[in-house]
């Protein structure tokens, strides 16, 4: 006879059980569903089916027809990411960028100054080494966006422009998108 991997008959009864929850789960997270699509003034009718999945081959696979598609009529990305910090005199990260440069722009993703690194010009300081950065990589602009109504004037005040906003996003505020041409 074989060993059991579980151990004892409880155990192996929790892993039952717990193997059925997961499956549950999973039933209720992916979710397939077929509708009757009637094209306008037209007797012939298609089924499609729909699916809510979890990221993976699809995923994958939309993502690089997308990109394909994108790619012939605009060129290819050639995303190259990068990371920007900025330290004190002893060495302790207290800034700094996330980003992406893509089709000659600079994408700032993400951009933190620790609370007690700010109203000393490290924000600004950093910005300039961005743009300057930007620059050696050919990009003809920055861009970036923030939900924090303070960061916006801040961006304004270096130089960046209004681009649009997505209102209530996150809800009770809206997240702004600026760009900086550097050219």
């Amino acid at each position: 006879m074989g060993a059991s991997i579980c151990g004892g008959a409880q155990s192996c009864a929790a892993a039952a059980v717990a193997q059925e929850t997961a499956k549950a789960q999973i039933a209720r997270a992916i979710r397939v569903f077929m509708i009757k699509a009637m094209p306008k003034n037209s007797a012939d009718a298609k089924n499609f089916l729909f699916e809510i999945s979890p990221p993976g081959e699809a995923s994958d696979v939309i993502a690089a027809r997308l990109a394909d598609e994108v790619a012939a009529q605009f060129g290819p990305r050639q995303e190259s990411s990068f990371t920007l910090t900025a330290r004190d005199e002893a060495g302790a990260l207290i800034g700094g960028v996330n980003g992406v440069v893509h089709w000659r722009w600079a994408y700032i993703r993400q951009f933190h100054i620790d609370l007690a690194a700010r109203g000393q010009g490290l924000g600004k300081a950093l910005l300039k080494q961005v743009e300057r950065f930007a620059r050696q990589n050919d990009c003809v602009g920055v861009y970036l966006d923030t939900f924090d109504p303070g960061a916006l004037a801040f961006y304004q005040r270096c130089g960046f422009t209004v681009a649009g906003a997505v209102e209530n996003f996150p809800p009770g505020a809206a997240r702004t998108f600026l760009s900086k041409a550097l050219v």
